[in-house]
């Protein structure tokens, strides 16, 4: 099978040095297995999306010499998929309504503990809908970490696919995407790690092949809060893009050349797929771009 791979940035901000690492590393994985990588704007939460950020990460992936194949996905436009897949595992009972809150569910420790899996809710409304975990995932292969465990209650949780405001949940989407593109392996933050489980039980439960995960060490700062656009992370220049491409090549484990700032982004960036190997990568470290 051929190798694609993706990177799949939400419009909730600009794009921000963690962005930048995993772009790199999910770009640099791809071409250096000869495979194509596509572009996902993750659009699955509108309150949430800065007005013009779709745009403007499209135009600073390729200010940083990140071209992708192929055109543009958004979630926004795949509402269809989702809610088919939706009303057809409603209809089978692999879903079911549930009227919870989280308060309620805090105080049951935490976990959904499946209290409205046998009342047959009918009214949508004010319901979220959760998948049956026929599938629980309690453990998973990652291409640097090895082996990773899930806890018991999480991996055995009926969880979301659909919100109780109408939107339709991430592990959802994305896994529906993920096999509607043909994605082979995905790489991504390690703060992407935990909700791993629950969509390789996604797919499964699809009767698919699940593909392979690779999580790239996690950029945090030095108090050892992560960036991204919670927390109000910096955005990273459009231009003068350079520093930043040699700081996040040297966080994924690089050793640049000495005339490394000499060259082309475009030549960082090829010689970044040539040389780029797993062995490479670090443990979790403090930086601060």
């Amino acid at each position: 099978m051929s190798y694609i791979g993706r990177f799949a940035p939400s419009p909730s901000g600009l794009l921000h040095f963690g962005s930048l690492v995993a772009a790199l590393g999910s770009y640099f994985q791809a071409k250096a297995m000869q495979g194509k990588w596509l572009v996902r704007i993750e659009d699955l939460d509108p309150p949430r999306e800065m007005p013009g950020a779709a745009s403007a990460i499209l135009a600073t992936l390729e200010q940083y010499g990140l071209y992708w194949d192929g055109e543009v996905a958004y979630q926004s436009q795949r509402h269809h998929l989702y809610q088919s897949q939706i009303d057809e595992w409603l209809k089978s009972g692999q879903a079911y309504y549930c009227q919870c809150s989280r308060k309620q569910i805090k105080a049951s420790g935490g976990y959904y503990l499946g209290a409205c899996r046998a009342l047959g809710l009918t009214n949508a409304q004010n319901c979220s809908v959760r998948l049956r975990m026929d599938n629980p995932v309690e453990s998973f292969e990652d291409l640097k970490r090895g082996k990773i465990e899930i806890p018991h209650a999480l991996a055995h949780e009926d969880f979301i696919i659909k919100r109780r405001d109408g939107l339709f949940a991430y592990n959802l989407a994305v896994v529906i995407d993920d096999i509607d593109q043909g994605i082979t392996e995905i790489v991504r933050g390690a703060d992407l790690i935990e909700p791993t489980g629950r969509q390789i039980s996604l797919y499964k439960t699809l009767n698919q092949t699940p593909v392979r995960y690779l999580h790239l060490p996690l950029a945090v700062d030095s108090s050892g809060n992560k960036f991204s656009k919670q927390n109000h992370a910096t955005a990273i220049d459009n231009h003068n893009p350079k520093p930043a491409i040699m700081k996040a090549m040297i966080f994924l484990g690089f050793d640049l050349p000495k005339d490394f700032s000499d060259c082309t982004i475009e030549q960082m960036v090829a010689w970044g797929c040539k040389h780029w190997c797993l062995s490479q990568l670090p443990d979790e470290i403090n930086i601060i771009p």
